[in-house]
């Protein structure tokens, strides 16, 4: 290799790793300020929603929770197709712009003692302004890293799904340093508003970042269309629908580990720093193992590893519960998170790649947003909502495992329509 060929490939290199710090600090924190929201939900439930009755008022924060997806679709086709037309930095930009306004919202916003009914009114408004931005979000910074470097699309791909677990580890790091520090009643004055803060604080550096970015070079290679949304219902109806399908498992395991605080309290009776503790345990794993799974499914295939992790979901997650209900303690919990971390980000770190190589460059962003967030707005919005229900209906503490089961059911359709009617290994 010549000297020349040689600082290119250095500049490239350098360029991608750029990305992936862009991209990752970026898309953690988008994904910090939704799930601070899901970590504090006992708390902000009798804050905001103080129904007179726990399990109701704790129903209705899930369900303002879920309500935010309802706008992810609408985020997905306004800020996936601007991706499409003006580039993949232009709409990662606009999404922490619009992510932080509702995020300042939050932080500030009086509660339902304070103002009235106006609290829970506003605080769904800011919401729908975060659920609008990460709408976008998803499909912009997967496609962004995934352009860098095609022949590793798995690998750099995976690094969004490793920056989920940032986002998962700082909001348990919160929740154990709030919970275990303050008193119930410093929560409930001002400890839940710190996390929030916190996303405040550090938004602007990624927004800064990102605006220093370079587009991707496949992106700037392609032709742009200008009707991508067209372009994806006109002609890739059928990789819409496998994509969704398949994203199904992916988005209830990242619900349940959000919702998984709640449960602890709530269900098991555990002190929440230990449920935070245990969760936090989830978010390491998912950070430090998501890249390795991205390596291997560019050499061995995304499927097939997916395949895997989904059936041992299915097969796993009832007994696990069952034990867990039978026998909740810090050190099951720990034990259980331990096999669910592993399991669930072996199918969500490959499914970045996946997703970015089922739709050309033209409507990449447009098609992973649409897949991505109609799964999300449908199955893992309102998974906590969902789980709380079923508990409280079928009156089994192991209820959560049905949810899981029905997702891994529909995800391993999925994939075998991916493999048999689209060719991906």
């Amino acid at each position: 290799m010549n000297a020349t060929a040689a600082a290119s490939l250095a500049g490239s290199r350098r360029n991608s790793w750029r990305a992936v710090a862009a991209a990752s600090i970026g898309n953690a924190l988008e994904w910090f300020d939704l799930v601070v929201y899901g970590f504090f939900a006992v708390i902000i439930a009798k804050l905001f929603f103080p129904a007179g009755n726990d399990t109701v008022s704790l129903l209705l924060t899930l369900g303002t929770f879920g309500v935010s997806f309802f706008m992810r679709p609408l985020g997905a086709i306004v800020i996936g197709a601007y991706a499409d037309r003006a580039g993949r930095k232009a709409a990662l930009t606009l999404s922490i712009l619009l992510m932080m306004c509702g995020t300042l919202i939050i932080a500030v916003l009086p509660t339902y003692q304070s103002i009235g009914i106006a609290a829970p009114v506003i605080l769904v408004v800011a919401r729908l302004m975060q659920g609008f931005s990460a709408g976008g979000e998803f499909g912009s910074a997967t496609a962004f890293l995934a352009e860098h470097v095609p022949g590793r699309r798995g690998f750099f791909a995976s690094w969004q799904v490793a920056s989920q677990g940032l986002t998962t580890l700082l909001a348990a790091g919160f929740g154990v340093l709030l919970t275990g520090k303050l008193s119930p009643e410093q929560m409930a004055s001002w400890g839940w508003r710190v996390p929030f803060f916190f996303g405040l604080m550090i938004g602007p550096v990624a927004w800064y970042i990102r605006t220093k970015l370079d587009e991707t070079p496949e992106f700037l290679a392609a032709e742009a269309t200008t009707t991508p949304l067209r372009d994806t219902f006109a002609s890739q109806k059928l990789r819409l629908v496998i994509a969704i399908g398949v994203v199904v498992l992916g988005t209830v395991s990242s619900y349940l580990v959000l919702f998984m605080p709640t449960y602890g309290v709530k269900q098991l009776g555990l002190a929440p720093s230990v449920a935070f503790a245990a969760i936090a345990l989830t978010g390491v794993i998912q950070m430090v193992f998501s890249p390795l799974v991205g390596h291997l499914s560019d050499r061995h295939g995304r499927t097939t590893i997916m395949l895997i992790s989904a059936l041992l979901l299915l097969i796993l997650i009832n007994p696990a519960f069952t034990y867990l209900v039978a026998h909740p303690s810090f050190g099951t919990l720990i034990v259980l998170q331990i096999v669910f971390g592993f399991l669930m980000t072996g199918y969500f770190a490959a499914l970045p790649g996946l997703l970015s190589e089922m739709f050309p460059v033209q409507t990449r962003t447009t098609g992973m947003s649409l897949a991505y967030n109609i799964a999300v707005t449908i199955f893992g919005g309102f998974g906590p909502f969902i789980i709380a229900w079923l508990i409280s209906f079928t009156g089994s503490k192991a209820a959560p495992s049905y949810y899981m089961i029905f997702a891994a059911a529909v995800s391993l359709v999925a994939l075998m329509a991916a493999r048999r009617k689209l060719g991906f290994r």
